[in-house]
């Protein structure tokens, strides 16, 4: 009879022992990770459930790394544009409330409050974000403005504002500080009130006469150039008749001149005296024109000339009173590279400013959220600023009081909040938008990630408490199966013979 050997029993023991091993080693595997299968292979007909939810996670990860990013910038840019509009409402209320009291150099408290206030602005238009400027349109690389000194002063051959202001106050006051308006007599009885070119862009433009004066002829504005005439061959006015011119000025503003017949001689300012005979009367009328608009001229035309000047300096391209000379200057030209600072240097395409910079949020969403700082909202605070903090005063010079006023009041008006005009809260208000926008896809994303993740869960995922149930009932076979193959292991034929006596 033959005897089986111990070893053919033994090794299907080892190969149960191998196989509840590996078992052993994946279910630890699935608890320590929490997965059932490390490939999608292993998820049978599931895989392509599976890769496709994954799918979905990756693209909603992706789109939440754009938004934390887009997020970023535009608080950047809110921020920038809250310290502008708070540097905008330190220079509006040093224009309305800061006295007159110029020191070194003829800037007053409201100029060295502006000049602090422009840099404010300029730094914050300099702000940067991730990519780049902020405030460059797509030119994200280039800072959107020139410094504070080039802008104001000039840099070697490019003019500044300060340079194109000067100028153009040439070209506004003309040669004979009248604002370019001539005061002529025809007759010893008349004055003529005349524009001194047809067409210019400069000084004074007459706009209209109204009269009073007791059997005075008055006409006009007409002809070219444009011409007012006063006769007073008929007879002197009587005291309190007055008449009253009224002038456009560059800026687009307007001015209305007053004078009043008066028996007094010295007469008080806007007063003219009545002569013995008319054309005595027209030679003080003459004089007491003269010398108002001559006043006028200095103050409020000087004051719209400014504003003029830095509306040429902040355009695309800046433009340039033709000269010298500038006082008989009938013509502006663009400037250049080579001749004048341009403030802004960012990217100047034809894209809108919230077009320069998109991004997609979600399968179906794009936020627009670029900026450029020549938008018309920022100009305006960037040109008024700068024209309140360009400006300089002579203590000496009996015009600069009113002249100061003058400004003061035009850059306290165009500073203020103006419904209908564009304004950094309209920017404000876009990006707000792009804000909620991307909060909605926030919470959308958080909501789709939570469901896709439950259910690649219920997928991929293992229940811990039945992996462990498993680990503990393969440990005890495993430790069954490893006893008794060693018990066999180690038994042979000697163990079943009886000992020799």
């Amino acid at each position: 009879m033959a005897v089986s050997g111990i070893a053919g029993a033994v090794s299907p023991l080892i190969q149960n022992v191998t196989t509840l091993d590996r078992q052993l080693a994946d279910l630890q595997r699935q608890l320590s990770t929490g997965q059932k299968t490390d490939t999608f292979s292993g998820l049978g007909s599931q895989a392509d459930i599976a890769v496709g939810l994954s799918a979905q996670l990756s693209a909603i990860s992706g789109f939440g790394d754009t938004i934390s990013a887009v997020g970023t910038s535009i608080s950047l840019a809110q921020s920038a544009l809250t310290q502008i509009s708070k540097a905008s409402d330190t220079a509006k209320a040093a224009a309305e409330t800061a006295p007159f009291d110029p020191g070194g150099g003829g800037i007053t408290t409201a100029q060295r409050t502006a000049q602090g206030a422009f840099d404010a602005v300029l730094a914050a238009l300099n702000t940067q974000g991730g990519n780049g400027y902020l405030f460059s349109g797509t030119g994200v690389n280039q800072p959107p403005v020139d410094t504070v000194d080039h802008i104001l002063n000039g840099v070697g051959s490019r003019a500044g504002l300060i340079q194109v202001t000067a100028e153009r106050q040439q070209a506004d006051l003309g040669a004979n500080n009248l604002g370019r308006l001539v005061i002529s007599a025809p007759t010893p009885t008349s004055l003529s009130l005349s524009e001194d070119v047809a067409g210019s862009p400069f000084g004074f433009k007459l706009a209209g006469v109204n009269s009073s004066l007791t059997g005075a002829v008055v006409t006009g504005p007409s002809g070219s150039p444009a011409a007012i005439s006063v006769d007073l061959t008929a007879g002197n006015p009587n005291p309190g008749d007055s008449i009253s011119f009224t002038f456009s000025l560059p800026d687009g503003s307007s001015e209305k001149l007053t004078l009043q017949a008066t028996t007094s001689s010295p007469p008080a300012a806007g007063q003219f005296t009545i002569g013995a005979t008319p054309a005595a009367t027209t030679a003080n009328l003459q004089a007491a024109l003269t010398t108002s608009l001559g006043t006028l001229a200095q103050t409020s035309l000087s004051a719209a000339s400014a504003v003029a000047a830095s509306n040429d300096f902040f355009s695309n391209p800046p433009q340039r009173v033709v000269g010298p000379p500038f006082t008989t200057a009938t013509a502006q030209v663009a400037g250049t590279a080579a001749n004048t600072v341009f403030w802004y240097t960012g990217e100047n395409g034809p894209l809108p400013p919230r077009s320069t910079a998109t991004a997609r949020i979600d399968p179906t969403l794009t936020v627009s959220y670029g900026l450029r700082a020549n938008e018309a909202g920022i100009r305006r605070i960037v040109q008024n600023v700068a024209t309140l903090a360009a400006a300089s005063y002579s203590a000496s010079d009996p015009n600069a009081l009113g002249r100061y006023q003058a400004l003061n009041g035009r850059v306290n008006t165009a500073l203020a909040t103006i419904p209908g005009l564009p304004s950094v809260q309209d920017i404000e208000a876009d990006l707000a938008g792009s804000q909620a926008a991307i909060q909605d896809a926030t919470d959308r994303h958080r909501q789709t990630q939570l469901t896709v993740t439950n259910f690649l869960q219920q997928i991929e995922g293992v229940n811990n408490d039945e992996v462990a149930a498993q680990i503990l009932s393969l440990q005890t076979s495993l430790s069954a199966s490893l006893s008794t193959t060693a018990r066999l292991a180690q038994t042979s034929l000697l163990n079943f013979l009886a000992p020799v006596a």
